[in-house]
């Protein structure tokens, strides 16, 4: 009789999501560490280069919150850092990023771009596709759970 030792699929879980989480964020943040700026600041640095339209602080609070779930008075010291770091300008009623905030987003997308496409590369589009799928079913009812328990 022949035995063949079976193999099983790994399965997206809690401990699965978080773990390829904190290896990413890991990853970019040893890059961040380089450049003198935190995880947070750099959310809320990248939250005003890419808006549509200028951002108040208010704007970028509920904007971070949304996206890191973090304490908006943490976040608001945030943007008084970026600020007094000068990546952050206040423009009348708006922050908008430095020349400066610029470069350093443009710096941190150029040295993390090599280590994402080997990190991606090579993952089939029906995995990726799958992976995406699941992922935003479980942000959404995540962030249903968090409201409920804050409402």
């Amino acid at each position: 009789m022949t035995t063949t030792a079976s193999t099983t699929e790994p399965v997206a879980d809690p401990r699965a999501l978080a773990l390829a989480h904190y290896a990413a964020r890991g990853v970019l943040e040893h890059v961040l560490a380089r450049h003198g700026i935190s995880f947070q600041q750099q959310v809320a640095l990248r939250a005003a280069l890419i808006a549509d339209a200028p951002q108040t602080p208010d704007d970028l609070v509920t904007q971070v919150q949304g996206s890191l779930k973090a304490d908006p008075a943490d976040i608001r010291a945030t943007l008084d850092e970026l600020l007094a770091k000068q990546l952050l300008v206040a423009d009348g009623a708006h922050l908008r990023p430095t020349d400066g905030g610029r470069e350093l987003i443009a710096a941190i997308g150029a040295e993390t771009a090599p280590v994402s496409a080997r990190v991606w590369g090579g993952i089939p589009a029906a995995d990726l596709a799958a992976a995406g799928r699941v992922l935003v079913l479980v942000t959404e009812r995540a962030n249903a759970e968090l409201a409920a328990l804050t409402a």
